[in-house]
């Protein structure tokens, strides 16, 4: 008589960041400090998605930084959708790995990877890492090719999902978020009539509709 199959365990959340932990627990970033610190600042970041994009978020550089798989997280139990994800974001799997912004442009062509990349982005430009950074790499500081990522990001999944991630790793951009709102916006305030603002109103609030439908149905493409 055979013995009964046992159902493999759901790969959850917190498995990911475990796992995230152990695979990166040696690392260490440019300024020598741990980097499972950043991997589980993103995946934290992520708390108000689902759990594969939350899940992509902890695992963001597992691939990247480590011998680990697709298959093998596969046959972990990662999801494909979450494995998806991953694979997106890893830079050494892109068509020209050393074009960091067509990099950008690629991962911005799919909402679930732009989140993570999102939270990747902002905890790599918190204030006191941008300083340290700038003081080890006075001529060309890293940062700033974070700086140029972010308007093709921003650019790819609604506002208020930006708004949520940023609140939670990285609130210091929030001010630059809407900063570039503001550019965006061409409306004519001082010259708008009553019967124009009303309309403009309108238009805000089907704007609130579309996005609320970009959301439902999947992926968006990054505006120009």
């Amino acid at each position: 008589m055979t013995e009964p199959a046992h159902p493999q365990p759901r790969f959850t959340v917190e498995t990911a960041k475990v796992l995230a932990e152990v695979a990166h627990n040696r690392q260490k970033d440019k300024l020598k400090r741990p980097y499972r610190e950043h991997v589980i600042a993103v995946g934290d970041a992520l708390a108000d998605f689902d759990d594969d994009v939350r899940i992509a978020g902890y695992l963001h550089d597992i691939a990247e930084d480590t011998p680990m798989t697709r298959q093998a997280l596969l046959d972990m139990g990662v999801s494909e959708r979450a494995a998806n994800i991953i694979e997106r974001v890893t830079k050494r799997l892109h068509e020209n790995p050393d074009d960091y912004q067509a990099g950008i442009r690629y991962i911005a062509e799919d909402h679930d990877a732009t989140l993570v990349k999102i939270a990747d982005n902002a905890h790599n430009s918190l204030p006191e890492r941008v300083k340290a950074l700038a003081e080890k790499w006075p001529d060309k500081p890293p940062v700033t090719r974070y700086d140029e990522a972010r308007p093709v990001l921003y650019a790819a999944v609604p506002v208020e999902e930006t708004r949520k991630i940023l609140a939670r790793i990285n609130p210091w951009l929030l001010d630059e978020l809407d900063d570039m709102l503001d550019e965006a916006d061409d409306t004519d305030y001082e010259n708008l009539s009553y019967e124009d603002a009303g309309n403009e109103n309108a238009g805000h609030k089907n704007a609130g509709h579309e996005n609320a439908g970009q959301r439902d149905s999947g992926p968006v493409g990054a505006a120009g």
